[in-house]
């Protein structure tokens, strides 16, 4: 019936793999791709999985991801499995938006990636603090809820 095709061409036509497929490509630049640009992504892929997919890369990855940005994520209910990879191994892929959370990844972030879609939201690297387990915990703790605050909020702007 006539119906049935007007129906087809609605909103709810469209299927949810469409959907995703439509998202916006982030990629999350750090130095070790080790704390701040795995939180960013982690954040990204929970709190704004609608809008966008992220991934992030190091300019000089960490041979792991640091113990405590899995402990302050897994603490804040953000399921993420992430192991530090190079911002190289993402070249020649498209993304929207190219996000540096450290001086030095703006610094040498690689030409290819393109300056009109570059974005530099600078947070402290919680890897530096020295101290006991609970003072290294708590800085990360501060920078997840830093870049949970700013990041989605900069992501806003580019929908």
């Amino acid at each position: 019936s006539g119906d049935a095709d007007q129906k087809a061409l609605g909103p709810q036509s469209v299927p949810e793999e469409d959907e995703l497929q439509q998202r916006k490509r982030v990629l999350i630049l750090c130095t070790g791709n080790s704390a701040r640009s795995q939180m960013a992504e982690a954040v990204v892929n929970n709190d704004c999985w609608d809008q966008w997919v992220a991934f992030s890369a190091g300019t000089k990855p960490a041979l792991e991801v640091n113990p405590f940005t899995l402990q302050v994520l897994e603490e804040a209910g953000i399921f993420h499995q992430g192991e530090p990879k190079s911002v190289e191994g993402f070249k020649g892929q498209e993304f929207d938006l190219v996000i540096t959370v450290c001086d030095n990844a703006r610094e040498t972030c690689p030409l290819w990636l393109g300056k009109e879609k570059r974005v530099h939201v600078g947070f402290e690297d919680p890897a530096v603090v020295q101290g006991t387990d609970a003072e290294k915990l708590a800085a990360f703790r501060k920078t997840l809820s830093l870049i949970r605050a700013a990041i989605p909020a900069v992501l806003k702007q580019y929908e």
